[in-house]
């Protein structure tokens, strides 16, 4: 498979995936490609958003913009796609309202709702209705050149059915939690449905040239920890523990798999055991405490400076760097750690500032070898 593309110049991200000690931690971040940018609103244009998504031109173009401005400092590439690809694949109608998010004209609001037993019934081609996401990520491996392997990614079940539900991000979650206090086996049953897509979705991912993946469940956090080892815990297991076997069937080799519960806190340890290579930490995680949680177990974690840190002096960055570096006890370990924000790059960061976060992160890093 990697055959036909440019070989690989910066497999630091790899090695480290698998647990490798490496000369110095990996960098990469969520939402690295978008609107903090100003080169990703040219490119954009007048395009919405989900236009940008299926025109794989465009979505590779955005895709490599970080890489192009932050030259040697990014140790990955992450497809620019967005995680509601898959509600739109099974028939659901996504849109993405400027200054409001995504939007759901139609959500799915109990199972006696019609269109819950058509969701559930019918059948998707994920290969057919998301071709444009796999002919992007080949369109992209071949840009890169090899320069950084290349992220695929999926919305974890519960997330993506938090959304299918709600209609859009929400505050109180009021829809959500009805479904799961009133209605728990109906939902269990479109959760399983979802999962059997993600395992699909991810596996054609790879197939097209993706070489890590990651599973960001972002409304994790909703769930008390009863709850998430209900409604979260199996599903997200599910994906770890098909994944690798549809691989298998396909003839593909086995990729780093990511898991990322965020605000989860309280499910660190068992998402240690659902069968991933590396677990994401948001920022309410201290970083020494979850290595402690980690403990001898072969995972490598992924994180987790506050995001809104890049809002603020340099002296505040280099100082959650700093924190970072001795939290993940890098100097001693050499291991086990891919940095990354928190979560997401929020909107109207300067990339100076980024920028600066990336330096700091090399600078002390190699002071603490």
């Amino acid at each position: 498979m990697d055959a036909e593309f440019p070989p690989l110049q910066n497999d630091l991200i790899l090695r480290a995936a698998w647990g490798q000690q490496v000369e110095r931690p990996p960098i990469w971040v969520m939402r690295q490609a978008g609107r903090y940018l100003p080169e990703y609103h040219e490119a954009k244009g007048g395009r919405d958003f989900f236009e940008c998504c299926r025109d794989p031109e465009v979505a590779s173009t955005l895709t490599l913009q970080p890489i192009e401005r932050f030259a040697g400092l990014l140790d990955a590439a992450i497809i620019f796609s967005d995680i509601l690809v898959i509600p739109q694949a099974m028939g659901m109608v996504v849109e993405m309202v400027d200054k409001k998010g995504p939007h759901f004209p139609n959500p799915l609001r109990s199972p006696a709702d019609p269109q819950y037993v058509d969701l559930l019934r019918r059948p998707v081609d994920v290969a057919k209705e998301l071709d444009y996401v796999y002919k992007a990520i080949t369109l992209t491996r071949k840009k890169l050149q090899g320069r950084v392997p290349l992220f695929g990614f999926s919305g974890a079940p519960w997330t993506l059915f938090c959304y299918m539900v709600e209609g859009g991000g929400s505050k109180m979650f009021k829809e959500v939690k009805t479904w799961i206090y009133k209605y728990p086996d109906e939902t269990k049953a479109l959760l399983q449905k979802i999962s059997e897509l993600c395992v699909e979705y991810l596996a054609l991912q790879v197939k097209a040239g993706a070489q890590l993946i990651q599973v960001f469940d972002s409304w994790a956090g909703e769930l008390s920890p009863a709850s998430f080892k209900r409604f979260s815990q199996p599903y997200l297991t599910y994906i770890a523990k098909h994944l690798p076997l549809r691989l298998k069937e396909l003839g593909l080799e086995p990729v780093p798999m990511v898991v990322f519960p965020k605000g989860a806190w309280y499910a660190l340890d068992a998402a240690c055991d659902m069968g991933y290579n590396i677990v994401g930490l948001d920022w309410l995680h201290d970083p020494a405490e979850a290595v402690k949680t980690v403990g001898d177990r072969p995972i490598v974690l992924q994180g987790n400076a506050d995001p809104g840190v890049l809002y603020g002096s340099h002296a505040s960055i280099s100082e959650v760097v700093a924190e970072m570096v001795k939290g993940f006890g890098w100097a001693s370990r050499k291991k086990g750690w891919i940095v990354n924000l928190g979560h997401g790059i929020t909107p109207f960061v300067n990339p100076d500032d980024l920028k600066f976060f990336f330096e700091e992160i090399h600078r002390q890093t190699k002071d603490a070898q």
